[in-house]
């Protein structure tokens, strides 16, 4: 494909219970592009040519080198962090390459050029993601506080682990969205809004 042509990615990274999966779907919605998370996850296998449930074990957490060594002897279909890696990294940058998608977590801004995408990043103060996820995912508070803590810390430590990054440094990211006060709605048109503005010879739909 001609490089003219290609639609810049977006990569989205969120805090966990901030809305940024249902802001990142929106957004690719909106602009006709195709939305990768989980999804993600089964390029990664294929490329591995591992099983799904064997990835999923490994995706956004970490191993220490016992447990990988132990793993290693005891399964022969365990993937290795350092090949998951491998293949995550390959994936991400073919699919950031061909264009017109939105990336949601997996530390994608990490690994892409940053001229050629927006990145972006959605936040929200922790009492308010903990009124988020009571609400829209029908849970407990102490459900909640137990989820958003527990997927912060190993989201944040699979960046960190893998990438030496620190994600909630705002250095990383063209836009920052605080949803406390800003509507999922608001956010989607925000991003809208900084895509055009970075990329304005591109033409949408």
């Amino acid at each position: 494909m001609d490089k003219s042509k290609r639609l810049p990615f977006i990569a989205v990274s969120r805090e966990a219970g901030s809305g940024g999966k249902l802001i990142a779907k929106m957004v690719a919605q909106k602009l006709g592009f195709k939305f990768y998370d989980e999804g993600l996850i089964d390029l990664v296998a294929k490329t591995a040519h591992k099983r799904k449930r064997v990835i999923v074990a490994l995706d956004e957490r970490e191993r220490e080198f016992i447990d990988d060594l132990v793993h290693r002897l005891l399964n022969p279909e365990y993937v290795s962090a350092q090949t998951y890696i491998k293949s995550l990294v390959q994936v991400i940058q073919a699919l950031a390459l061909k264009g017109g998608i939105v990336i949601l977590g997996r530390g994608a801004n990490f690994v892409v050029e940053r001229h050629a995408g927006l990145n972006v990043r959605v936040i929200a103060p922790y009492l308010v993601r903990v009124g988020y996820t009571m609400k829209y995912e029908k849970r407990s508070k102490e459900d909640a506080q137990y989820r958003i803590k527990k997927y912060d810390r190993e989201r944040k430590e699979f960046v960190r682990q893998f990438f030496g990054k620190d994600p909630s440094n705002t250095n990383y990211y063209d836009v920052v969205i605080n949803t406390e006060q800003t509507s999922i709605e608001q956010a989607v048109e925000m991003i809208l809004e900084a895509y055009r503005q970075k990329f304005k010879g591109v033409r949408l739909v």
